[in-house]
């Protein structure tokens, strides 16, 4: 029996990537049965292409009891309000990235989720890709020995076109910018290798097009006694290579291929994960293939959420792990704002 799953918004693309996937391969066990959306072209839409039942509002879909769980895929402003219905009627929760805007946001999911005990999950595509979860292991196991720096290369090339500009993702009312939409993805990856670091410094910039804010930065995270962790990203990037690099103490580890610019342009002689072992004296390559795709690769994450909605799995992230991510996040704007190094601790991050 299939779990019968509303979706709340649709503002998110990555949710039709899902839909397209539960709706093609049945033996998942996901049956997407309803719909809302605040945007109503964009709930007519979506109703007719997945064959949803639409409902004028949230709340009516979640009184339906036919529906067992639900995505939420609205806007990032809207997230913890539609977590705390969702919770209060009980029903299973995916939400899609970033968890919330603020700290005071990111804290009401979490008071929902354990006040009412619902299973929960963050719909992170990088926690589940199979490339990354392999370095994750060799950084586990030290493999190559311990992890002194990592660098994490993160980019899209939509931000160049001027449709874009028009976007959801550029309206404060539902959306800090791109920085904060989009480098929650290396971020949350680099706080599920390594949790909590002890500062965080960055430089966020506007380039290339104005009309985009923060459309470029890069992070730094230093952790106690190592690694000290890099985050890169470039919303005006049309093509790349190398989006990972970890310097050990015996070897490096290189991963091609780990987002839209690279994965979508791939040369055809170079592998998607390889790393250097020094006693060995050699590359090592994997037999693990990239995505054909960056949208092969977010689609992928389809079965890990059926599988959790099916209890066969628990939570890709928790709601708790997604706070973190929300808080390293929000602690470059306070670094690039106040031009300092910034504790994880620090107040300011609370009064964004």
């Amino acid at each position: 029996m299939a779990v019968n799953v509303g979706i709340l918004g649709f503002a998110h693309g990555h949710v039709n990537s899902y839909l397209d996937k539960w709706k093609a391969q049945p033996e998942m066990g996901v049956a997407a049965v309803a719909g809302w959306d605040h945007n109503a072209q964009r709930l007519k839409d979506a109703a007719a292409k997945f064959g949803l039942k639409p409902y004028e509002t949230a709340e009516a879909l979640l009184a339906d009891r036919a529906v067992q769980a639900v995505v939420i895929p609205v806007e990032t402003s809207m997230h913890a309000d539609m977590v705390e219905l969702a919770a209060a009627a009980g029903k299973a929760i995916v939400v899609q990235k970033p968890l919330a805007l603020t700290m005071a946001q990111g804290r009401r999911i979490v008071a929902a989720v354990n006040k009412y005990r619902v299973p929960f999950t963050m719909a992170w595509q990088m926690r589940v890709d199979e490339q990354n979860n392999i370095m994750k292991d060799m950084i586990k196991t030290e493999a190559l020995g311990k992890v002194l720096t990592v660098r994490r290369r993160h980019g899209l090339s939509t931000h160049l076109g001027d449709w874009f500009v028009n976007a959801w993702h550029n309206v404060p009312e539902y959306n800090r910018d791109i920085w904060a939409d989009d480098s929650a993805h290396p971020i949350d990856w680099i706080n599920d290798l390594f949790g909590a670091p002890e500062s965080v410094t960055a430089e966020l910039v506007t380039l290339a097009t104005d009309k985009i804010p923060n459309n470029n930065g890069i992070a730094i995270f230093r952790y106690p006694g190592g690694p000290l962790v890099e985050v890169c990203c470039s919303f005006t990037c049309v093509a790349a290579v190398c989006d990972t690099e970890i310097i050990c103490e015996r070897g490096v580890i290189i991963h091609n291929f780990g987002d839209a610019p690279s994965c979508n342009n791939k040369p055809k002689d170079e592998s998607g994960l390889k790393w250097f072992s020094e006693p060995e004296k050699k590359w090592i390559y994997s037999a693990t293939p990239s995505p054909g795709s960056h949208g092969e690769r977010i689609a992928a994450l389809a079965a890990p959420l059926a599988d959790f909605l099916n209890g066969k799995r628990g939570p890709v992230c928790t709601a708790e792990e997604a706070l973190l991510s929300l808080r390293m996040v929000l602690a470059t704007y306070v670094s690039n704002s106040e031009g300092r190094r910034v504790k994880l601790d620090d107040p300011a991050i609370d009064l964004l």
